[in-house]
């Protein structure tokens, strides 16, 4: 089936650092504020700029990813995205993706597999390249002719300029940039440090901190709004957006089977739609997962989510930082984020830990990504170069101590097995997927278990990943159901299953 979906448009640079992101989350809310149900994205599997997107936009921003989605399950997550009703209702007027790094970076030097420049080439999609214009004029035409002679399969549509000195600065750029590539300039954005957005080693500020920490957060964002309408030509972004051409949708969605309500508050704040209940016409109960979700644990893919409805499961959202302890559910998923910040927070809140440890001992499915995962070791140790070492007690279900200022910074794709059965996958499957952590273990029990072996990545140690004890799976492993498809089915059958054994 060819569609043509939405107008949409992708915005790129030529490396990190050009303005791109602030430029992308202007040009959403300016596009918002003219009334448009905007749906946003992002190239890689981040979770911090999809998060402000999803504030600003008001619609959850998904992650396209080349490599790790292949061409089908990209236009599947678009698709999907543009024609949910999300909370305001509508299906997507228009779509804005951001892109990741420069513009043609990717998996391998000698091919555009998880590029920017391959998502753009698979959803037909025009771009708009932002470019630090700090200290060029005539060397912005060369810079923009450069990577629109690169790939000619990459429709390079329009210009904006960032960080544009002067108005001499401006006229000569955007002279140089029309007379000798055509592409037009549609933006010109003046120097100011006040719009960047607070930031720390691995990008932005989470938005759920951002918010309780700083009080000029809303202030910023709107502040970026007010530049790019004034900065950037909207009505000739909107016509370029218009230009994206139909593409073929798949015949059967990933998506396929979830019965959602839009509205529900809990739900939509973590990135789900609520309401699924596949269950009901078989008279089964739905089976509940709940999940960790604070200033402490907010890195989810909004697929996941929606993929676990799709599957017949319920979620509810709880606290590790406010609550007593875990709510009724099925199985637990304890997700990414940033509980170093937070360390003295967990630690204290012992009624919590002691609840998690003891669902885990009763055999409950837990699933802990990343910093879930830290969160469940006998302790967390943050080192300082300037400080003495701090030290916080955590959950104590993983028998060996999280580490972070070690110095260690991970960020690539995983390949991986699981060797034998887990609440997240079976023995002898295979799976693609994300690394990215900035902690490390140490003190690791020789008695523990794990139950992938990594081909590509780090894992926990030696390769070996996937930590398990009783029947909780602690991972360094980040999992998108677009690419790992048994994800969402396994884990919904793994809270099934033990739903049925409390009876």
């Amino acid at each position: 089936m060819t569609s043509e979906l939405v107008p949409r448009i992708l915005i790129s640079a030529d490396r990190s650092s050009s303005g791109k992101t602030t430029i992308s989350m202007g040009i959403m809310a300016a596009l918002k504020a003219r009334g448009y149900a905007v749906q946003p994205f992002k190239v890689a599997l981040d979770y911090i700029d999809p998060e402000y997107h999803t504030e600003i936009a008001g619609r959850r921003s998904r992650n396209l990813d080349g490599y790790l989605m292949g061409e089908e399950g990209v236009i599947d997550v678009f698709s999907h995205a543009c024609t949910s009703l999300e909370t305001c209702g509508k299906p997507a007027e228009i779509a804005v993706i951001e892109g990741v790094r420069g513009l043609y970076e990717g998996l391998a030097a000698d091919s555009d597999i998880g590029s920017t420049a391959q998502i753009s080439k698979i959803l037909k999609c025009p771009v708009i390249m932002v470019i630090n214009a700090r200290s060029m004029t005539r060397s912005c035409a060369a810079l923009v002719k450069g990577f629109v002679s690169f790939d000619p399969d990459v429709n390079i549509a329009g210009v904006i300029l960032n960080n544009i000195g002067s108005k001499r600065h401006a006229e000569k750029a955007v002279a140089a940039i029309e007379s000798t590539t055509g592409v037009p300039v549609i933006g010109i954005v003046a120097r100011n440090p006040d719009m960047d957005f607070w930031s720390r080693e691995l990008g932005l500020i989470p938005i759920p901190e951002g918010r309780k920490t700083y009080d000029r957060f809303s202030e910023r964002i709107e502040l970026i709004q007010k530049t790019v309408m004034e900065s950037v030509d909207l009505d000739k972004l909107i016509q370029i957006a218009e230009t994206a051409a139909p593409i073929q949708i798949p015949k059967k969605s990933r998506f396929e089977g979830r019965k959602a309500e839009a509205g529900d508050d809990a739900a939509a704040e973590v990135g789900t739609e609520a309401g699924a209940d596949a269950g009901a016409e078989t008279g089964e109960i739905p089976p509940k997962i709940g999940v960790a979700f604070d200033e402490a644990f907010n890195f989810y893919y909004p697929d996941n989510m929606d993929l676990i409805l799709a599957e017949g499961a319920e979620i509810e959202l709880f606290s590790p930082i406010r609550d007593d302890k875990i709510p009724d559910v099925d199985a637990l998923y304890i997700g990414g984020g940033t509980p170093e910040i937070f360390a003295m927070e967990l630690s204290r809140n012992e009624s919590m830990k002691a609840s998690i440890q003891k669902a885990s001992t009763a055999g409950m499915p837990i699933f802990a990504e990343s910093a879930g995962m830290n969160y469940l070791t006998n302790k967390m140790t943050i080192k300082s170069k300037d400080a003495p070492d701090v030290s916080f007690k955590m959950a104590g279900i993983f028998d060996c101590t999280t580490v972070y200022g070690s110095g260690k910074r991970v960020v690539t794709y995983t390949n991986g097995t699981f060797e034998k059965d887990t609440p997240i996958g079976k023995k002898g499957a295979a799976f693609i997927a994300h690394e990215f952590h900035h902690s490390i273990l140490e003190d690791i029990s020789d008695d523990i278990e794990y139950t992938i072996d990594i081909s590509r990545g780090f894992g926990i140690k030696d390769k070996k990943d996937g930590m398990v004890v009783n029947n909780t799976i602690g991972t360094y492993v980040h999992y998108h159901g677009s690419s790992y498809t048994d994800f969402a089915k396994v884990f919904v059958e793994s809270a099934r299953a033990y739903q049925r054994k409390k009876r």
